[in-house]
């Protein structure tokens, strides 16, 4: 039985969703039923149909009074602010995608279960642990969705990237200590010349013209999937001027030592045989531009593996912030609904 798809926010994320599902199989079993975003419908189907980053859209987009056509199939949308202005119910939603990005604590989240909305896929890490009922990175612990959860959140894109790689390598050889450089992608919350918008001082800053350290939660998203890890990772990041596709800089001290040809065969093998679709592996000289629209939620680059004596290794983590995510998100909302006791009857 298909399962329906409410979109809330029409941004980066739900636009790259709803890209994500109509470039994929499960566009035969999973349906976008409804998108809720306060911007105009015209802007909403013009900026579905021209992308960018990701290209023009492979489908035919349309506007049909306060319907989005997409190939024909009919989407309602709405331009609700608050949870309770949507009629979630009656659109009989199997499950919301939330990816306005102002949502995260359980108080929030319940507004829209109040309002009708039977679940919520989350876009964003919770506040905390307790404001969701499972964190999920799709292929490390999706098998432990049960189908009676009401509020997932699928973690963050850093976070899809460099979990597996983690417990890769701590599997093998122990990982003792960690620390992780994001370099990413400027985002919406960085403006294109100096203004004021924002309270963080830094993110007032040009995001075309310089190199700018912002704060993460990436250490704590890390040891909520690996609790093994807690006190022994930590992380930075910095936002670069390139509109797309991010990179995890690792570094680790091992607990058991190896040689950058025992760690990248140790990676290639796992990659090849515990992570299809979500971990890919090369040797090619690459730039960022490259991973732009690659659907892998991190491609380990083995010719920047290094190590500094026996146990001190390092590790790059290209992954296409956008793309990747997008599609991690999709397989999520698919085998959650798998999960559920009756999807397309809510």
């Amino acid at each position: 039985m298909t399962l329906r798809i409410a979109i809330n926010g029409y941004g980066r994320v739900g636009r790259c969703f709803l890209r994500a599902l109509w470039e994929s199989p499960l566009n035969e079993d999973v349906s976008i039923v409804a998108i809720n975003e306060p911007a105009d419908i015209d802007s909403m189907a013009y900026l579905t149909r021209f992308d960018s980053t990701h290209g023009r859209f492979p489908g035919q987009v349309e506007v049909q009074g306060s319907m989005l056509l997409v190939d024909g199939r009919s989407i309602a949308v709405s331009h609700a602010r608050t949870p309770d202005g949507v009629d979630w119910r009656g659109l009989g939603v199997d499950l919301m995608i939330e990816a306005s990005g102002q949502y995260a604590t359980r108080d929030a989240l319940n507004a829209f279960l109040d309002a009708g909305c039977p679940r919520i896929l989350l876009s964003q890490p919770g506040r905390s642990a307790e404001d969701v009922d499972r964190t999920i990175v799709f292929g490390s612990n999706h098998e432990s969705l049960t189908g009676g959860e009401r509020i997932v959140s699928a973690a963050s894109c850093t976070t899809n990237a460099i979990v597996p790689v983690l417990a890769i390598i701590d599997a093998a050889f122990g990982i003792e200590h960690a620390m992780m450089t994001t370099l990413h992608s400027v985002m919406n919350d960085q403006p294109p010349i100096d203004g004021y918008h924002h309270t963080d001082l830094r993110r007032t800053r040009s995001a075309l013209q310089s190199i700018i350290p912002v704060a993460t939660g990436l250490a704590k998203g890390v040891t909520r999937m690996l609790p093994q890890l807690a006190g022994r990772v930590e992380a930075k990041a910095v936002r670069v001027p390139v509109t797309n596709v991010s990179a995890i800089d690792l570094v680790a001290t091992l607990a058991r030592p190896t040689s950058v040809a025992g760690m990248n065969a140790l990676l290639r093998r796992s990659v090849d045989e515990g992570f299809p679709g979500q971990l890919a592996y090369t040797e090619e000289a690459h730039a960022s531009v490259d991973f732009n629209h690659n659907p892998h939620s991190a491609i380990i680059d083995a010719s920047q593996t290094h190590m500094s004596g026996p146990q001190l290794a390092n590790v790059l983590i290209w992954f296409d912030n956008e793309w990747g995510f997008a599609n991690r998100m999709l397989e999520l909302a698919a085998f959650w609904g798998r999960r559920m006791p009756s999807p397309g009857l809510a």
